[in-house]
């Protein structure tokens, strides 16, 4: 038997990326749908859900669907419910690099989501990219070495806080470069900004190739673009793409909500296959 999903997929772009119509997510969500929706979910890696305007609960509820929320240690919390994560640029800052949320734990966040409150008249898009479909344009020479390279990050969990100073780094955790999806078992590039530095190659290989990565990966043949209207939510495959918040609105404003999930069996992260 065939299932056929109770609401529409409006995709974005040929690899990825997708706006879903016909789903209200202030409303308790069938089993048929759930399942559907999370199916949708790591085809597409982008979900946009417009106009729905919700609460702090219903944005916990909404991701749960998906994946159980996670309670940050560090991040501030909205008064209405401790799962959920205010920003406020004005006073948070603007999250303008490439990066994939998580990176002081392994594994990262499953999902990252976000409900949009107030946004730029104009401007303020986000940029996501696919970093499975990066991976797979490498050559296979080129794969086979980064198998055994991962990528050192700042493991202080309070330098991830809403307006963090970042003052007193962590001792470092090592990601891969590449990472086997836990769900889909598809290989990605596994790469952020704010890498310090690549491991099981010298410093001097080390610079040439996060310098490759990262352009290579922000390339922009794998990317979509959204922007927003107050009440949007998205939410993302934090394992399969990474994000930039596009800052070319000046002293406009931009607050949201943010809602992290986890996968519930989640382990160390892998580095192949």
């Amino acid at each position: 038997m065939t299932t056929v999903a109770p609401f529409e997929i409006l995709r974005a772009g040929p690899r990825f990326g997708a706006e879903v119509v016909g789903v209200d997510l202030t409303a308790p969500i069938d089993d048929i749908t759930a399942q559907e929706l999370r199916r949708a979910f790591h085809e597409h890696k982008v979900l946009v859900f417009r106009g729905q305007h919700l609460t702090p609960d219903q944005q916990v509820a909404a991701v749960s669907v998906f994946a159980p929320p996670f309670d940050h240690p560090t991040a501030a919390k909205h008064p209405a419910n401790p799962l959920v994560y205010p920003y406020n640029v004005k006073q948070t800052g603007k999250a303008s690099t490439w990066h994939i949320g998580g990176l002081w734990r392994d594994p990262v966040f499953a999902i990252e989501s976000l409900t949009y409150e107030v946004v730029p008249e104009l401007g303020g898009h986000t940029l996501w990219a696919d970093l499975q479909a990066a991976y797979d344009d490498l050559s296979e020479p080129f794969k086979v070495l980064l198998e055994s390279v991962g990528a050192l990050y700042d493991g202080n969990a309070e330098n991830y806080a809403q307006g963090s100073k970042k003052n007193a780094p962590g001792e470092p955790v090592e990601h891969p470069v590449v990472l086997t999806h836990p769900v889909t078992g598809r290989k990605g590039l596994f790469i952020s900004s704010s890498a310090k530095q690549l491991t099981g190659v010298t410093p001097a290989e080390s610079r040439m190739l996060l310098d490759h990565l990262l352009r290579h990966a922000s390339s922009p043949n794998y990317t979509i673009r959204f922007g927003w209207k107050p009440g949007d939510f998205v939410l993302w495959d934090n394992r399969a793409t990474w994000h930039y918040a596009v800052d070319d609105y000046g002293d406009g404003e931009r607050v949201y909500r943010k809602v992290l999930g986890v996968e519930p069996d989640a382990g160390t992260t892998e580095r192949h296959a």
